[in-house]
């Protein structure tokens, strides 16, 4: 059962760190200013979501107390996920939505936005490296 929450957790968290980024970068391409300030503050919003997301992945990831060399590579990566959504992708949302809801699109909300970006890929990139290596590791002890 913990394996299905943790799996859960961590789709919905991957679910939303996805489509916060296919959406900065769909109403940048696409969109008006209009467009890109709804999707700063549904992002923000969003965090709603993501950030319990995380918690009940982490928490139920480490009550499974398994262990081996997968575990430690995941758990290796949470921490990098850990510090760039604390550090950067959550500041980055209030900073870019606020911004956007001023329609204030400087030089300072293109550079933070280009941040976040990179932040959000690299978050996108590790969670999918994560779930690799969870659904290798259940089937293993499947089998």
């Amino acid at each position: 059962m913990k394996t299905k929450i943790h799996g859960f957790f961590g789709m919905v968290a991957l679910l939303c760190v996805l489509s916060f980024w296919i959406g900065t970068v769909a109403s940048e391409a696409f969109g008006n200013p209009a467009d890109i300030a709804l999707v700063k503050l549904s992002i923000l919003k969003g965090m709603m979501v993501l950030v319990p997301a995380m918690m009940l992945a982490g928490a139920s990831g480490v009550s499974m107390k398994w262990k081996g060399l997968m575990v430690e590579h995941k758990k290796r990566r949470m921490k990098i996920i850990a510090a760039n959504g604390l550090l950067i992708l959550l500041p980055s949302a209030f900073f870019l939505s606020n911004r956007a809801g001023q329609g204030n699109f400087d030089a300072w909300f293109y550079s933070v936005q280009i941040v976040e970006l990179l932040a959000g890929a690299t978050n996108i990139i590790l969670l999918i490296l994560n779930m690799k290596d969870g659904i290798t590791s259940a089937r293993r002890r499947l089998a």
